[in-house]
């Protein structure tokens, strides 16, 4: 690979961009594209269908052989609310094999007492993303009940394509959500992204059987390639 390639590569890689190196396997030569780079014919569908199962592969078209080598950011989870859900949520989610990110301003929760080893900020959201952005491959998941603390992270993980937006709640308070949060501009399609109540319907009571009707839907969601919706 030039050095050129490489250099966009990695920037890609830092940005959280899906992205894959196609080689000519005829000649060597090679060159990179990013997801939802338009690239025409047999090739192109090779790129997505590489990139959308984040699995390596080589394709034949019009006699030359090439290989497509994807580089897709690791799946992560940001949760809003350092509460008993999350601590339960936090570590299936991690014994699972996402990356997982935990954010409450309230200092009284947010403690590494509570949440040991974790990757846990107590900040308020909006300053956190600034240098954290969330994009298509992460999860994020609002459980404080505060809208001060979880409507500006929904409406950014809206904003930006997340590929599951969840927020916990009665059918009644996510009404007045749904409200507040197409008041800032968001329409009625991205509104209905959120799963709202969150979780799968598994009659779920105590915090940690949340927490897994939570990442089962979660799960769920990234498997099928299916956006979560409100209920």
């Amino acid at each position: 690979m030039d050095l050129i390639s490489l250099q966009t590569l990695n920037r890609y890689r830092s940005d959280r961009i899906a992205a894959a190196t196609i080689t000519n396997l005829d000649t060597g030569s090679s060159r990179v594209v990013a997801d939802g780079e338009a690239v025409e014919g047999v090739l192109g569908q090779a790129i997505t269908a590489a990139l959308q199962s984040g699995k390596s592969a080589s394709v034949t078209v019009e006699d030359t052989s090439y290989f497509v080598n994807v580089y897709v950011p690791a799946t992560r989870i940001v949760i809003i609310g350092a509460v008993h859900i999350t601590q339960a949520l936090a570590q299936m989610a991690h014994l699972t094999g996402f990356d997982v990110c935990i954010i409450d301003p309230r200092t009284a929760f947010a403690t590494t007492e509570r949440f040991a080893q974790m990757d846990l900020t107590a900040d308020w959201p909006e300053d956190v993303l600034k240098n954290r952005p969330l994009d298509p491959h992460t999860a994020l998941v609002a459980v404080t009940h505060d809208p001060k603390i979880d409507d500006f992270p929904l409406a950014e993980a809206l904003r930006t394509g997340c590929f599951y937006v969840g927020a916990l709640g009665s059918r009644k308070t996510h009404q007045a959500r749904l409200a507040r949060l197409k008041d800032q501009g968001l329409t009625e399609a991205e509104l209905s992204r959120i799963a709202a109540p969150i979780g799968l319907d598994i009659g779920a009571a105590t915090p940690a059987e949340i927490a897994v009707a939570i990442l089962a839907e979660i799960i769920s969601t990234l498997r099928s390639g299916k956006p979560s919706l409100s209920r």
